[in-house]
């Protein structure tokens, strides 16, 4: 069964789905349609299509509000400081207002060109807006000026109240992690597994070693380095504290043999619709690479397939997803 946590939730973003109705509701919505056309888009998927931001539930879209309205008013009363720059860009992107992150952290840059804080979260977004090689320049940058500072708290950006016992991660965690992502999703993943090592020396929790362990156990499978990839497993236990990344550990667990691959599937009827979607981009990325793993390619590139007909296209299964069928049509 698919658990969600706040972790999983919060990079993405929930919409309504449409239904029949009478004709003038029908009006409405071909209205609301044309008006998306016009409005900016945020990116450009790697198949072609037009990525546009998504709407939140009502609840959600008040309190995200709420905590960018508090972040502009700190920016303005402090345009140069360090920290009210990295809060705005982190709550414009936590509502998918990506280019708009993008510009902050560039303005933030060229008054701290030696921030690690600001190359790492441009280049997380640079990951969302499906520009690779630019976050990986930003995201080894940022590796390069943490050398030199401590270990780093990173607090959880997430608006929405947290439970007591949340950790935050540190900011050199966060670099490689990102850095992994970048090299993989670019198909570079000899650099993916150099990055997840390097993480994975970072990694405090539980949650942050099965996070880390998923990708740096893609990324060998991918160089064809099967028996490093097993001896990645042997740090999975199915005793752990997982508090956060559910998703991530069961697919080490199917990777393990412990769980069924098909179980990671079976989503609950009673979940909403859109929170299928994300639950799909989340677990059907690892049952695909099971698959192509172990031969059963067509049935791989169909999970791919029905991945990005979601509309999660923000989670990172969801590019994976992308980045593998691009490469798949060349």
């Amino acid at each position: 069964m698919i658990k969600f946590t706040p972790f999983v939730l919060f990079a993405f973003f929930l919409c309504a789905c449409g239904s029949s109705g009478t004709d003038e509701q029908m009006k409405d919505r071909t209205s609301e349609k044309d008006s998306i056309v016009t409005k900016p888009y945020e990116a450009i998927s790697l198949l072609g299509d037009t990525l546009y931001t998504l709407e939140l539930p009502k609840e959600r879209q008040a309190q995200y509000d709420s905590a960018l309205n508090i972040a502009l008013n700190n920016y303005k009363n402090a345009p140069q400081n360090l920290e009210n720059i990295i809060w705005l860009g982190r709550r414009l992107a936590y509502l998918g207002k990506y280019r708009e992150a993008i510009e902050t952290y560039t303005k933030g840059i060229s008054l701290f060109p030696n921030s690690p804080e600001l190359y790492r979260h441009r280049g997380h977004r640079y990951i969302s807006t499906r520009q690779f090689d630019k976050a990986v320049t930003d995201l080894e940058k940022s590796a390069l000026l943490a050398k030199s500072i401590p270990l780093t708290e990173e607090a959880n950006g997430i608006p929405i109240p947290l439970p007591e016992d949340d950790r935050p991660t540190t900011l050199q965690f966060n670099i490689y992690y990102h850095l992994g992502l970048a090299y993989y999703l670019q198909g570079t993943y000899g650099k993916a597994a150099e990055a997840y090592e390097q993480c994975m020396e970072y990694a405090q929790t539980d949650d942050e070693i099965a996070a880390t362990a998923d990708w740096l156990y893609m990324s060998y499978r991918r160089l064809g380095e099967d028996e490093v990839a097993e001896a990645t497993l042997a740090m999975i236990r199915e005793d752990m504290d997982i508090k956060e990344n559910e998703g991530y550990f069961e697919r080490l667990l199917m990777y393990k043999g412990l769980v069924a691959p098909d179980s990671l599937l079976n989503i609950d009827s009673e979940v909403p619709l859109a929170d299928r979607d994300l639950a799909l981009a989340t677990q059907g990325y690892g049952v695909s690479n099971f698959y192509l793993y172990n031969g059963e390619q067509q049935l791989g590139k169909q999970i791919l397939e029905d991945i990005v007909e979601g509309r999660h296209w923000a989670a990172f299964g969801y590019i994976a997803a992308e980045a593998d069928l691009a490469r798949m049509k060349k």
